[in-house]
């Protein structure tokens, strides 16, 4: 099969410079980036970033394309990708609840990626690291109810946002919470419930959410709290849990930052509710919880064409 023809759109971003050294580390050569008219001409490295217009996603000389924009942005651009011919993996909210269309965590959902029709969609940043957790919890006792609560760091609101944290001065950092907001939720609440519901593949269950921006530069953390249908002990939960994940007595953004793997710590029993356990889950959200969890999905897709070659 030919080096497949990638291009990242929204490659100067927090999420896109890391997809493209993802990318050089993985030995993918035939790559292209793309970003706004502002930021066209520029050198990324060896690569000259290239203005991303419907014309040059359309041209039909991309096989795989990686979006790290905006939700309308994706919107506007993805069918154009699509209609040239390229596969499109796109990490805005765009797609991820549209019927049809494959929402992967390789680790938890990877067969899905053989069902879309050019579009998959990459989760949220905490959707990612807390349905990796759930799943195997899941499969082993049944879940009947999710509590979490986030603590997102400021790079998941992109570059001005971690440049505004390096330019507060220490002791006037202040806890976020600007999304969208309905009167009751916000809307990366909505998110992390849809999501989590819709990769599970459990539409019915109860999942409460509370979500804030915490003065941390790179790194999601998140406080859950489960019910499961039967009795699971913490110690039989730590082994399901290192199957796939990394256990830390104690996880924080720190310590998961520049990592590719997702921690989780302080496995214990919950006694306020019958069959109650509390966990720790974190994760670097621009590596596992963005742009690495994209190209795991471009890669399950490059699998089964080279398989269909």
């Amino acid at each position: 099969m030919p080096e497949p023809r990638i291009g990242v759109v929204g490659a100067t971003g927090a999420v896109g410079t890391v997809t493209l050294e993802y990318l050089r580390e993985r030995g993918y050569a035939n790559v292209r980036a793309f970003a706004s008219a502002r930021s066209a001409g520029t050198r990324l490295g060896d690569l000259t970033v290239e203005e991303a217009t419907p014309e040059a996603l359309s041209a039909g000389d991309l096989d795989l394309c990686l979006f790290s924009v905006g939700t309308a942005t994706s919107r506007q651009l993805v069918p154009h990708a699509v209609r040239g011919g390229a596969v499109c993996i796109d990490k805005s909210s765009a797609y991820r609840l549209e019927p049809g269309i494959p929402l992967v965590v390789p680790e938890v959902n990877g067969e899905r990626a053989r069902e879309h029709d050019g579009i998959l969609a990459n989760p949220n940043c905490c959707t990612i690291p807390l349905t990796s957790a759930l799943k195997p919890l899941h499969e082993e006792a049944g879940l009947a109810r999710v509590r979490v609560a986030t603590y997102q760091s400021m790079s998941g609101g992109g570059a001005r946002a971690m440049e505004r944290l390096r330019t507060t001065e220490p002791g006037a950092a202040d806890l976020e919470m600007k999304w969208d907001f309905d009167g009751e939720d916000f809307d990366e609440e909505v998110k992390l419930r849809g999501e989590t519901r819709k990769i599970l593949e459990l539409p019915d269950l109860p999942i409460a959410a509370s979500c804030m921006r915490v003065p941390v530069m790179v790194g999601h953390a998140e406080s859950v709290w489960i019910e499961t249908v039967e009795p699971l002990a913490p110690e039989r939960a730590r082994e399901l849990l290192a199957r796939t994940l990394t256990l830390d007595d104690f996880p924080t953004p720190g310590r998961a930052a520049g990592r590719d793997d997702i921690l989780v710590g302080r496995i214990r029993r919950d006694d306020t509710v019958l069959n109650g356990l509390a966990f720790l889950v974190v994760c670097d959200n621009l590596r596992k919880g963005a742009a690495l969890n994209a190209i795991q999905i471009a890669e399950l897709v490059l699998a089964r064409q080279a398989l269909h070659a």
